[in-house]
């Protein structure tokens, strides 16, 4: 077990009480045991601390003087951003050995270094490229030709579709959906002919993709995730959108065909944005928002139809003041009764 001395040369933190205390995993305040370092990042969660029987506390330099809870503390100045260091001293990445596993079906044209690991079950196509230590867990499917740079991992049950292309490091969780099919029809005398999606689909470096997440190839031109980008689980991406550099879109998103992404741009979960719009670099969008027009780049917005979120605030207000102003409408009336005009 690392001692608190260990974890503070890791996060670059300074320690109050003894440096040798050890522990054996970082819990929330409530939950932490002795032999765990309670983690406190919010003045929300100091209550807690007069019932916490962690053995050492994780603190910000702004809570560290707090008298209650251990005494032993790892003061940092940003506990969550802490836990990047930290926690690797408690947890071994543990990720798909080298080698090929007797199971995988690899077609004899396939690149593959011997660097990689391939899981059980899984079928690699024609044509299809890996990078060095790429990670591929059990019953993935790499289409034909598709590219993958170095570092990347997939867990179990990918599918690539193919021609996609993903850079280096890239993280794809389980049961996602690389390269599908965008939705795309013509429709006349009552059927859905399907126009062919014949585009590309690009993941580029260091993106992780949550599980679940689906995201289209291009129609005829392409399907692009920045790079640095963060899509948590059960996002969807349409065809032919272009998500910017360091974007975040939180679970449940979901993006309409031909939509443009400016880097470094938030969406939180369930919200939607509609086909063909731009939203300009490091937008907000909020939860739940519904997106039916261009978003300026830097702007917040919230609500359905989603508008700046300020004005969205005032708006609501005055609708949580309706029973109110309807009391007292109801009231005039009877002080005032409209003349019969019949």
């Amino acid at each position: 077990m690392p001692t608190l001395a260990a974890a503070a040369q890791a996060t670059g933190g300074r320690i109050l009480g003894d440096g040798s205390v050890t522990f054996r995993r970082v819990a929330p305040v409530h939950d932490a045991g002795p032999r765990d370092l309670a983690l406190l990042a919010h003045r929300r969660y100091a209550a807690d601390l007069a019932r916490c029987g962690g053995g050492a506390l994780l603190v910000s330099e702004a809570l560290s003087g707090i008298e209650e809870g251990p005494p032993h503390r790892l003061v940092v100045a940003d506990p969550h951003a802490a836990l990047i260091d930290l926690l690797p001293l408690l947890h071994t990445e543990s990720r798909q050995d080298e080698g090929v596993h007797p199971t995988a079906v690899i077609h004899a044209s396939a690149v593959l270094p011997e660097s990689v690991g391939v899981g059980a079950h899984t079928v690699i196509g024609a044509g299809a490229t890996l990078g060095e230590d790429v990670r591929i867990g059990p019953n993935c499917v790499v289409g034909a030709g598709v590219a993958i740079g170095a570092g990347t991992v997939l867990y179990p049950s990918v599918t690539l579709y193919p021609g996609s292309v993903l850079g280096e490091r890239v993280i794809v969780h389980a049961g996602a959906r690389i390269g599908v099919d965008g939705f795309g029809y013509v429709s006349s005398g009552g059927t859905h002919r399907k126009i062919p999606q014949v585009g590309a689909c690009v993941i580029e470096d260091d993106v992780e993709i949550g599980a679940n997440c689906a995201i289209d190839r291009g129609s005829i031109g392409r399907t692009v995730v920045g790079a640095g980008s963060k899509l948590d689980n059960l996002v969807h991406v349409g065809h032919n959108v272009t998500v910017g550099r360091g974007s975040m879109l939180v679970a449940q998103v979901g993006v309409a065909g031909s939509t443009r992404i400016g880097a470094g741009v938030a969406i939180g979960g369930q919200a939607g944005i509609s086909g063909h719009l731009t939203v300009g670099a490091r937008a907000r969008i909020a939860a739940q928002a519904g997106v039916i027009g261009d978003v300026a780049p830097g702007q917040a917005i919230s609500g359905y139809p989603a508008r700046d979120h300020r004005d969205y605030l005032k708006a609501m207000a005055h609708v949580m003041r309706l029973p109110e102003l309807v009391k007292r409408l109801r009231l005039l009336e009877r002080r005032h009764p409209a003349e019969d005009k019949h």
